[in-house]
């Protein structure tokens, strides 16, 4: 597989209503392909959301997904605006075009940010630094980290209902 050109077409989920941000790193092939977040069917980020919020996070409709979202206050955005990647590795990206956070949340009341993934948790670092104090990382929802099984992941992404 060669690596690509990838840019983040999706919109930001986000109002002046929210008070929590969820930052990846760039959306997967999957993703991609059904042009939303977290679309992987192993993937086990709308599965913790649901157990955590409301199961309604686990409706295959994504303006159902965006609808709880907005009801809970959550935004939704990656932290890479583009970049070169094979695949969905994060391992092999490289030439990133850092997405504007600040800018992003500027009109929002978030006062945490979420990072699902080490490499989505590094280059959030790396390029708001201004930012650090509001950074939380989680265990990475993907179905890459098998340290985490549903219920560990679960017991740490608990720290998101405050």
């Amino acid at each position: 597989m060669n690596k690509e050109i990838v840019k983040q077409d999706f919109k930001a989920i986000i109002d002046s209503h929210s008070t929590i941000l969820i930052l990846g790193s760039i959306p997967s092939v999957k993703s991609r392909e059904y042009n939303f977040y977290y679309m992987h069917k192993q993937n086990r980020f709308w599965k913790v959301l649901a157990n955590i919020f409301d199961n309604e996070f686990l409706s295959e409709d994504i303006l159902v997904k965006e609808r709880m979202l907005q009801k809970y206050h959550i935004a939704l955005y990656d932290v890479i605006e583009s970049c070169d990647i094979t695949g969905s590795s994060d391992a092999s990206i490289s030439d990133v075009q850092a997405a504007n956070i600040s800018k992003l949340i500027e009109k929002t009341k978030i006062d945490t940010i979420y990072l699902n993934g080490l490499k989505a948790y590094s280059l959030f670092t790396k390029y708001n630094p201004n930012l650090i104090h509001k950074a939380i990382y989680p265990p990475s929802t993907s179905p890459a980290n098998a340290r985490y099984n549903m219920e560990k992941l679960l017991e740490k992404w608990l720290i998101i209902k405050k």
